[in-house]
């Protein structure tokens, strides 16, 4: 069994809803970027996602669009992100998710990404815009590498590429409650339940749902039809909120009150 494997496997004994953050690599810059991780782990996060910069997003709102690009004016890279994980892979017990456009990957070549990565202590890669009728070739990387090949499901994602999905993924299935791009919402999208009902109808792989989760009783509702919810666009624009002050004290903070171990912060 993969991390990933055995990170949800306690999540459903537990029967309790995971938590997956994401953040971009090198956000405000990559020490800080290191240090958020670690507080992440340490604040309950179960799964940390961590973001490959980019700069073409093709799903990523504006946060996440402006995370990128102060990580890319800070000199982050696929190169440099891989190496963010290396660096607190032994002091984090979370499962490590790289996300990723296709573009940078097929710079670095597959194989070489792949073996980075597992160098690294990499769990799983999700890359966000590599069609799954063209996933073969990843599946197989990943597979020869140890590492979990993760795929994205939307509300309009049909029967059949959910089926293939389920089919070559390993770790854990990506679905995205609603139809957009990123960013945190008031409500989570009333299709959430649909989608969630529709994977777990044809895999035993366990769900994460995200776009849009910003609060605790967002990450209680997701609970309800999914193995975890995932964090971002909200945790990105506390980071850049408090990028000047005091950024771990905030980050912990606000993924504590997530967990519902905490109270709301001061600014929400």
């Amino acid at each position: 069994m993969s991390r990933l494997d055995d990170i949800f496997a306690r999540l459903r004994a537990e029967r309790r809803t995971g938590l997956v953050t994401f953040t971009t690599a090198g956000d405000p810059d990559l020490e800080r970027s290191a240090d958020v991780l670690r507080v992440l782990d340490r604040a309950g996060a179960d799964v940390l996602e961590v973001g490959v910069p980019f700069s073409d997003p093709l799903a990523d709102g504006p946060v996440i669009q402006r995370a990128s690009e102060r990580a890319l004016a800070a000199g982050g890279t696929l190169a440099t992100a891989i190496d963010l994980v290396a660096g607190v892979r032994a002091s984090v017990e979370a499962g490590v998710v790289l996300f990723t456009y296709a573009n940078p990957v097929l710079r670095m070549g597959l194989g070489e990404f792949m073996a980075r990565a597992a160098d690294a202590g990499v769990d799983g890669v999700l890359v966000l815009d590599l069609p799954i009728e063209e996933a073969d070739g990843l599946r197989g990387a990943a597979a020869d590498a140890g590492i979990d090949p993760i795929f994205l499901l939307s509300p309009t994602t049909t029967d059949a590429r959910i089926r293939r999905a389920a089919s070559l993924g390993r770790g854990f299935l990506y679905g995205i409650s609603r139809l957009g791009v990123t960013g945190a919402r008031d409500a989570i999208a009333a299709g959430a339940s649909e989608l969630a009902g529709r994977i777990r109808s044809v895999t035993d792989l366990p769900i994460a749902l995200g776009f849009g989760i910003s609060r605790p009783e967002h990450v209680a509702a997701v609970g309800r039809w999914a193995d975890a919810a995932v964090v971002g666009s909200a945790l990105v624009d506390v980071i850049a909120r408090t990028a000047n002050g005091d950024l771990s004290g905030e980050v912990e903070r606000y993924v504590r009150w997530l967990r519902g171990a905490a109270p709301a912060p001061t600014r929400e």
